[in-house]
Order: C-alpha cells, then sequence, then structure tokens
C-alpha cells in the first residue's frame, strides 16, 4: 500500500494528465462503467463527516472522507480499494488531489464547451479553487489575457504575481467583476459569496461561464437568471445537483430541467454548444468518485 502526501501529488500529478483522466472519468460514469453517487454525511453534533464514493467496474473502489468541524480543512482522506480482494492500494493525504481534480474537471468543461478561439479568461475569486481552474485550464487554452478580481486587493494583487510566475500566464488585477467579464471568453466564478457577483447581461454572445460548488440556497454567487440567460447549461453530476441539504438553488425552477451531463456530451449523447454565439454554463458539482479515479491512475 502506498501513502501519497500532497508533496507527492505536487510533484507527480501535472495538469495535463489530470485533465485526461477527468475527461476519461467523465465518460465512464456517463457510460455506467463508474458508479459515483451522490455524496453522504454523518451527523456528529458540532459537525458532519463527509463521504464521497465511486467504483470502477471490475477494477477498484473507493472513497474521499472530510470533515464540517472547521478544525483542520487539510486533513482530507482519499481511499483505494483493488475490487478484485478489496485490499487498499493506496492512500492520499491532505488537500491538493481534491482541487486538483475538480480544476481538471473545468478544464474538460472549458475545452469541451468553449469558443474553439477563447482566449480571455475572467477569474472571480483568488482562493484554492480559482488556483486549480488557472492551472487547469492552461493546460488546454493558450491564454491570452487572465483578468483576476477579488475583494481583497492583497489576495488578488498576490494570485496575479503567482500566475505570472508560476504558470507564466499573462494574469493582471481587475479592480471590480465588471472589468473582469467585459470582453472575456472564459468565466470562472470561484468564490463564496452569497449573493450574485456578476451581472448576467455583461455575458457576451458566445460566452462560457464555470461555476463551483453547491451553491446552495443562501449561498451561491450566482441565480437561476445566469442559468436563464445561457442557451446551453451543463453539468458533471445531474444527481448530485438534486441531493444537496439545503438544496441546490437551482432545485423546483425550471431551469434544472434544462441541466445536461457532461459526460453524455463528451460522448456524443447530448448536444454542447452548437453556436460560437451560444452562451454555455457549466455548472461544476464535483462528481463523487473522481478522486479516488486519479488516485488510482497515480498509483499505477
Amino acid at each position: 500500500m502506498l501513502v501519497l502526501t500532497d508533496d507527492d501529488i505536487k510533484e507527480a500529478l501535472d495538469a495535463t494528465r489530470a485533465t485526461s483522466w477527468m475527461r476519461e472519468a467523465l465518460i465512464a460514469e456517463h457510460e455506467g462503467r463508474l458508479r459515483a453517487p451522490p455524496r453522504v454525511h454523518t451527523d456528529l453534533g458540532a459537525g458532519r463527516l463527509v463521504f464521497t464514493t465511486g467504483a470502477l467496474a471490475g477494477e477498484w473502489f473507493g472513497y474521499r472522507s472530510y470533515d464540517t468541524f472547521g478544525v483542520e480543512p487539510d486533513e482530507q482522506v482519499v481511499v483505494v480499494h483493488d475490487a478484485a480482494d478489496g485490499r487498499v492500494r493506496g492512500v492520499a493525504i491532505g488537500n491538493e488531489l481534491g482541487p486538483r481534480r475538480v480544476g481538471a474537471i473545468g478544464a474538460v468543461a472549458a475545452d469541451t464547451l468553449a469558443r474553439a478561439d477563447a482566449r480571455a479568461l475572467a477569474l472571480i475569486g483568488t482562493g484554492r479553487q480559482a488556483w486549480a481552474q488557472l492551472w487547469a485550464i492552461g493546460a488546454v487554452r493558450d491564454l491570452e489575457a487572465v483578468r483576476v478580481h477579488s475583494r481583497n486587493r492583497t489576495n488578488r494583487e498576490a494570485f496575479v504575481e503567482r500566475a505570472r510566475a508560476e504558470l507564466g500566464v499573462p494574469a493582471r488585477s481587475a479592480e471590480d467583476a465588471r472589468i473582469a467579464v467585459e470582453g472575456a471568453d472564459i468565466v470562472v466564478l470561484a468564490t463564496n459569496s452569497p449573493t450574485s457577483v456578476i451581472d448576467p447581461g455583461l455575458l457576451p454572445p458566445g460566452a462560457y461561464v464555470t461555476t463551483l460548488g453547491p451553491k446552495q440556497v443562501g449561498r451561491a454567487e450566482f441565480g437561476p437568471d445566469l442559468v436563464a440567460a445561457a442557451d446551453v447549461a451543463v453539468t458533471d453530476s445531474v444527481a448530485q445537483m438534486s441531493a444537496y441539504d439545503p438544496p441546490n438553488i437551482l432545485v423546483g425552477t425550471p431551469q434544472q430541467e434544462r441541466l445536461t451531463s457532461l459526460g453524455a456530451v463528451l460522448a456524443g449523447d447530448a448536444p454542447g454548444r452548437t453556436s460560437d454565439d451560444d452562451r454555455v454554463l457549466f455548472c461544476s458539482v464535483g462528481l463523487a468518485g473522481t478522486e479516488p479515479y486519479l488516485l488510482n491512475r497515480l498509483l499505477g
């Protein structure tokens, strides 16, 4: 059995491989080979212990566990078992695998759903998930402009400098979201804002937008109006969208019925973008089973 730390993940998992493997996983889930049920949790009083599970037919089964106690948020565990004999093949401890998996799913979506000539990126947010999105999207698109906005100027400037130094992308700071989004081909919303951070009317024809995370009632940086403004709406897990408590903001609205599976689009079983003028929205909720999928791939 191998135990991988965050340092091991940083060294072994580059954006190109992560994106390729997440493309495989999304198609496998659509075809029924990857079982990826909605996440489950146990209430332990002061917090929850949350599990996302998955199994690739005939190969492995595994899970990720994390808590909501808020004591040490980086101490997550991903475990992969061999399907034949149940032995533990490997364990990943830390918080590098999760964000890189979300970033890679975002890159698959952007590569599939953004216009072929999309090169200008607006990034709203400067946290770990925002970084992972930029890290991965840069592997599938030759970014010519990256505009970054967050409310904290210090964090924003530090993020821009890091992006230039580590990723070699032409990043610059934007004073507000409007400036960041104006003229952008790809827009990534990676914030914890409980209220809308962009006006859907700002999105030009052909724009592609990614949102990240649960986006539950009372804690979302966009509303149903953003989905309504999109010509195409896609998610990585239709099942997960309906399983949150509190519910996702789209549950029970006409916009919920418009959501298409990214795996179905990748497999050619559902349409994605059909015109350069389409506005396309991708709601990333984190397809379960994809962390153990990545870990299994890393174990070789």
